[in-house]
């Protein structure tokens, strides 16, 4: 029963995909008829291919961000970001070949415009509505697929609450099976089946095809009682996964990767890799010119009034390290008399004598910040990541703080993280400095494009009511 069970659910698996990708090319290249025809305009065989190449280049979008896997733990609102991101890179490679192929004057903007609002609702619509179906279908009976976990332990718990908050896997969860529970007890949530017996229970049941599936989570010392449970449950036909006990180190992004066959696992890794690098980038290099064209008349202003109140240059660059802790050069505007760049650097301070007037008010506003920009366009920088800090401070603070120099697996950022969430300005206490390396921490392992958009908009609305900056 089991057996057939699974069977069930891989076909589903691997026609559901299929499924999503043709009714997306269908709502892409009819959206764009629908939107022609409710203009009055004229549906042409250039206008179809056009839509089946934009249908074409949003199918290659979402296989790169992996819209389609049916297994990704991600909820709505984050689909929904994936999405809309994937059409407006879609519409933008679109508007790029139309230019240089000067085939502009064969398309109406007014209908390029209607398309891009039509296709991209009709999109999201029929993403929530086939995610609703997949959902009920999933969780029928019929498709659930029964898994166990041996080891009752943090890890056996934190694996079993991932699973169940993901209901387009499948599974249903039977409880977990150890041999030592005794002081390894852990507190399990009401609404989830407990400790259900010993080893050889889980191992009978799993003949039996009560079970299709189990997850070892026994620590890593325990080698031997691994590799007896491995050759128990060989003489059956369930899927048994061993998920590593990795807890006695500090993760700061783990992925799989395969050497010649063998396995391994990153325990400090960038997560911009592959597809995710490049989509950072696209939104590095998109926000970043929209903001200097937005800001161009700002920064002439400000530098301007630089110039007229305080001797010295408009501009301050000081060497920061950069991604793998390489040195960069970053640029501010002088909100200062002095222009330190030495061994030694002093923070800046409330009421500091070194700040001028007119310097106060850009710290303040972080305005002083956005020559930054053309560090993000130059590639050293990004708009969300931790922020550099001075050389002689990462000097200072790597002796003290363990794993400060992981925050440089990313490229720093004009704003982070540990920004929005109150930690920005003087770090007068190493408490301080510690909570916002923590952050930055936290930034990598969980980074996603919709995070980074979620604190570039919260930025807007913290950077004026920050005290603490100066």
């Amino acid at each position: 029963m089991a057996s057939n069970v699974d069977r069930d659910i891989r076909e589903h698996r691997n026609a559901w995909p299929m499924l999503l990708r043709f009714v997306d090319c269908i709502i892409i290249v009819g959206t764009y008829a629908l939107s022609r025809w409710l203009l009055g305009q004229e549906i042409s065989d250039l206008t179809l291919a056009a839509g089946m190449m934009g249908a074409l280049l949003f199918v290659l979008f979402a296989e790169g961000t992996g819209i389609y896997r049916v297994e990704r733990a991600v909820s709505p609102d984050r689909d929904l970001a994936v999405v809309t991101l994937n059409w407006i890179c879609t519409l933008t490679v679109l508007l790029v070949f139309a230019f240089f192929l000067k085939m502009g004057a064969n398309f109406s903007r007014i209908s390029f415009a209607a398309w891009g609002i039509l296709g991209l609702s009709v999109l999201a619509c029929n993403r929530m509505c086939l995610r609703a179906m997949l959902e009920t279908l999933i969780r029928s009976p019929h498709h659930q697929r029964r898994f166990a976990i041996a080891g009752m332990n943090p890890l056996g718990l934190q694996l079993a609450q991932s699973i169940q908050n993901n209901p387009l896997q499948g599974l249903n969860f039977v409880g977990f099976f150890d041999d030592r529970i005794e002081g390894r007890r852990c507190d399990i949530p009401e609404y989830m089946p407990g400790y259900q017996g010993k080893l050889n229970e889980l191992i009978e049941r799993a003949k039996q095809g009560e079970i299709a599936t189990v997850y070892i989570t026994l620590p890593m010392r325990a080698e031997s009682r691994i590799r007896s449970l491995l050759d128990q449950l060989s003489d059956s036909t369930i899927s048994v996964y061993i998920v590593p006990d990795f807890f006695v180190f500090e993760l700061l992004h783990s992925r799989w990767t395969n050497h010649g066959g063998i396995p391994a696992v990153s325990v400090f890794e960038t997560p911009l890799y592959g597809v995710d690098g490049w989509a950072k980038r696209v939104l590095d290099v998109a926000a970043a010119a929209a903001a200097l064209i937005a800001a161009t008349p700002m920064m002439l202003a400000v530098a301007l009034i630089i110039k007229l109140t305080s001797p010295g240059p408009i501009f301050f660059r000081q060497k920061r390290y950069g991604l793998d802790g390489r040195e960069i050069w970053v640029w501010k505007f002088r909100s200062m008399r002095v222009c330190d760049n030495g061994p030694v650097i002093k923070q800046a301070t409330k009421g500091d004598p070194r700040i001028t007037p007119f310097g106060a008010f850009l710290r303040k506003s972080s305005l002083d910040e956005l020559p930054q920009l053309f560090n993000v366009l130059q590639g050293n920088m990004s708009m969300v990541g931790p922020r550099p800090h001075a050389t002689a401070h990462n000097e200072q603070y790597r002796r003290l703080i363990r794993g400060y120099m992981l925050r440089h697996k990313v490229k720093p950022g004009i704003t982070g993280l540990a920004q929005v969430e109150g930690f920005r300005g003087e770090t007068d206490t190493l408490d301080k400095m510690e909570k916002r390396v923590e952050l930055d921490h936290r930034y990598i392992r969980e980074w996603s494009i919709w995070l980074d958009v979620k604190i570039l908009l919260k930025t807007f609305l913290v950077v004026w009511k920050q005290p603490t900056a100066y």
